[in-house]
């Protein structure tokens, strides 16, 4: 059985008063195996973004299903949503969504200390957690103290101290140089392979090339897909790129 199943998702947004319809999602189908790192990838506007948010339960299809572990998700309950993403879902996003009044350790611990983990557990997930992302040092300093690649390892962290059986990041390097961009996306390629299943949303082909499969997305609806399979990041990285192309161009590319 696969992770994830995205079976049919179709996502309308109407207007306040329900007279224009937009449809950001049509008929989306893909699945994801645990242990696998997927990008998505598209032009804006194209729905990568509203389907991220679909998969992490943060809105609901019009139609169509989302399944985690064979599970469907909407068969949780909405007072049970909360709970259900923190033990199952770690979060990166571009804005790294950090508490400026919390310390970096704090930051990291907040899915912990809601989900009524005892002081000691804590403890004993923190350190290696904060050791293998080189914030040992940092644990003390608050968000705005520290610089964005920094920023974005707490989030990081963050995420994967609940160990979820699903990592979701949404253009996690956007806001970061080079520099640290190419350092998280070292920390995706370690956490890849340790077994974490990711789904990343992202606009780099840099980025793009770290996963094991890219899915393009166009106009709402699966273009194409490709995989990895014995390439290096650099040949990856040109076949991301030609697909893009062929993207754009509006041509179809299933290879």
């Amino acid at each position: 059985m696969e992770l994830l199943q995205v079976k049919n998702v179709t996502k309308v947004y109407s207007t306040r008063f329900g007279g224009q319809q937009f449809t950001a999602l049509k008929n989306v189908n893909f699945e994801v195996s645990a242990g696998e790192f997927t990008a998505v990838m598209g032009p804006s506007g194209s729905g990568k973004t509203t389907l991220l948010n679909i998969v992490a339960t943060l809105d609901k299809p019009t139609s169509g299903d989302v399944l985690l572990e064979g599970k469907s998700v909407k068969t949780i309950k909405a007072r049970e949503l909360s709970a259900f993403r923190r033990n199952n879902l770690g979060f990166v996003f571009q804005d790294f969504n950090l508490l400026d009044t919390f310390s970096v350790r704090d930051n990291i611990l907040l899915p912990l200390v809601l989900s009524d983990i005892k002081p000691e557990e804590m403890e004993v997930r923190l350190q290696p957690v904060a050791e293998s992302l080189e914030l040992t040092e940092l644990l003390d300093k608050f968000p705005y103290e520290i610089s964005g690649g920094e920023k974005q390892r707490t989030a990081v962290a963050r995420a994967v101290i609940t160990r979820p059986k699903l990592f979701l990041a949404d253009e996690p390097t956007g806001s970061l140089d080079s520099k640290a961009a190419t350092k998280l996306l070292d920390i995706f390629t370690k956490l890849h392979q340790n077994g974490q299943t990711i789904l990343m949303v992202t606009h780099s082909s840099l980025a793009a090339s770290r996963a094991s499969r890219v899915i393009f997305i166009r106009d709402g609806q699966l273009f194409s897909q490709i995989y990895r399979g014995e390439d290096s990041s650099n040949e990856f990285f040109e076949r991301i790129v030609s697909n893009l192309s062929v993207l754009s161009e509006g041509g179809m590319d299933i290879a």
